[in-house]
């Protein structure tokens, strides 16, 4: 038997949510194009369509909206747990926060399909609450409460930064959430419904999630991308520092990606929001962080050995300054992604635990051939 490591090429489920066209950078959820859904709806309505598999009427809208923000506070021990867990580990923090909130729900078990869909919209609600908290604790400042007449990006820029956000900061965090919320059966989703297909608990599976997205080669891509970008610090280092790492055959952080062999489509949305951040703040010269990310990747472009492999830039790339233009501190970049994936998670969560079978792959051995024991005494 063939070993597609990675497990590349390998189909596992079969799924109604989303839809990747790596050769021409096109991303679907529920059908609809992910351009359309950034220009156009709303992370709350994303959300419900991703949970629901239709966009939502007005009423049910405002309904699903109510009742997030009616599910937004955490509980005080969930607080006081977020006080005294190391700030310096956020992913980690966010972690063992989710696993402990399920804690909290005296049905967590149930696995039927009204009672995950109330669990589903506990955790959207709240995800994004305890990574602003983790935020705050980390600079020293008081976890705010979340307000309830803001929509859910710009509660989090207000629990943030303690004021309330302008709003076109608030609609690009919102168009944020939107390019993270799913994206296919990517490694954390796997794991998500690796975990459910045992049939453990929403929350065991979303932390199992969190788990995987805190790796390096998946959510933590973005923190490695803005620490790339400070240390080129102009635009006219931009050749320079890239020539030298292509030479010693070094990765280039936000380039690249398993799926895509064309630009992913969710950088260009996201190249769009660091251009006008950057006009806005007044950050146009060869130290702006738009100017330098936009030099590599036109360099990157004109590689024609990196084309040729479909090396071209990822989600990753762009959004490390844009979160940075909002003022969010690297180290909530990737807590953030998961705040947004939530509800990717959750939707797949609800196809699988609905047609449910345990994942259990075979290892090709290529070990030892059968031996003799040995007794200790003669080795």
């Amino acid at each position: 038997m063939e070993v597609a490591k990675g497990l590349e090429g390998i189909y596992a489920v079969e799924s109604a949510i989303a839809t990747i066209d790596g050769l021409k950078g096109i991303l679907h959820y529920r059908g609809y194009n992910i351009h359309d859904l950034a220009e156009k709806s709303t992370f709350e309505e994303t959300c419900y369509l991703l949970l629901y598999g239709e966009l939502p009427t007005k009423e049910q809208l405002k309904e699903f909206e109510i009742k997030l923000k009616e599910q937004r506070e955490l509980p005080k021990e969930i607080v006081k747990l977020i006080k005294i867990l190391p700030a310096e580990k956020p992913m980690s923090t966010l972690r063992t926060v989710v696993s402990a909130i399920g804690l909290y729900d005296k049905d967590a078990d149930a696995l039927g399909r009204e009672a995950l869909i109330d669990k589903s919209i506990n955790l959207i609600a709240k995800l994004p609450v305890i990574v602003a908290s983790i935020g705050r604790v980390a600079k020293g400042e008081k976890i705010l409460k979340p307000k309830k007449g803001l929509s859910t990006a710009a509660n989090f820029l207000y629990m943030l930064h303690g004021k309330r956000p302008d709003k076109f900061h608030a609609r690009v965090f919102d168009i944020c959430l939107i390019l993270h919320a799913e994206h296919e059966l990517n490694a954390s989703s796997f794991t998500a419904r690796a975990t459910a297909s045992t049939l453990s608990d929403i929350y065991s599976a979303t932390t199992s999630a969190i788990g995987a997205l805190k790796g390096a080669w998946h959510g933590g891509a973005n923190e490695q991308v803005i620490k790339m970008l400070r240390e080129i610090g102009s635009a006219e280092r931009v050749e320079s520092y890239l020539r030298e790492k292509i030479e010693k055959k070094e990765r280039i952080i936000g380039f690249g990606h398993r799926v895509y062999k064309a630009k992913d489509p969710r950088a260009t949305i996201l190249e769009r929001y660091s251009k006008e951040l950057a006009e806005k703040a007044g950050d146009n010269g060869n130290n702006s962080l738009y100017q330098i990310s936009k030099k590599i990747e036109d360099f990157m472009s004109s590689q024609q050995k990196l084309t040729e492999k479909g090396i071209f830039v990822n989600v990753d790339f762009y959004s490390a300054s844009v979160y940075t233009y909002l003022d969010i501190p690297p180290s909530l970049f990737t807590p953030i992604f998961a705040a947004s994936r939530m509800s990717g998670w959750a939707a797949q969560l609800l196809e699988q635990y609905a047609d449910n079978r345990i994942f259990r792959p075979r290892a090709k051995y290529v070990g030892a051939e059968e031996r003799n024991y040995v007794s200790i005494n003669k080795r």
